[in-house]
């Protein structure tokens, strides 16, 4: 029987095999940096940055959907950032990123939220069509999304 559990402290080692899936699907391996300690201090530190639902069966992790809180100031409403969703191609097709978002979206509901928002690689039409699936759509192209980071940062910073 597969459950939906929040992320706990001991949790850092599977989730980091899920996170490193992700990165080797969407071959992005290149830019991987996140450790155990650096993912402990991001979930479960003073200040966590995020938080994490894991899918398993029988303890054995499946699935997992890292997330954090967004604000949007016109509707003044709560919504979810859905960092990353992630279940490695063996255990696909069980419904297990369904149950995910379904989490997701009774968590946000409970909270008085009313969006989850998240980006998805052009080239992934297998994630591009269960999306559709759930109800999903492209958010309005008049909207472009930039990055400050790196020597960019840096220098602006300094």
């Amino acid at each position: 029987m597969i459950r939906i559990r929040d992320a706990i402290p001991g949790d850092e080692a599977s989730i980091l095999a899920l996170l490193r899936g992700l990165a080797e699907y969407e071959r992005l391996t290149d830019r991987f940096q996140a450790t155990e300690e650096s993912l402990g201090a991001a979930l479960f530190g003073p200040r966590p940055a995020v938080q994490a639902i894991l899918a398993e069966e029988a303890g054995q992790p499946l699935g997992l959907a890292l997330w954090y809180r967004t604000f949007t100031s016109f509707a003044c409403r709560t919504g979810y950032y859905l960092e990353d969703i992630f279940v490695p191609p063996e255990a696909r097709g069980r419904g297990i990123g369904r149950m995910l978002f379904k989490e997701l979206a009774r968590r946000l509901r409970a909270e008085g939220g009313d969006t989850i928002t998240w980006a998805v690689l052009r080239w992934n039409e297998p994630a591009l069509s269960f999306y559709r699936g759930l109800g999903a759509e492209p958010e309005d192209a008049e909207w472009a999304r930039m990055r400050l980071r790196g020597d960019a940062l840096r220098a602006l910073a300094e």
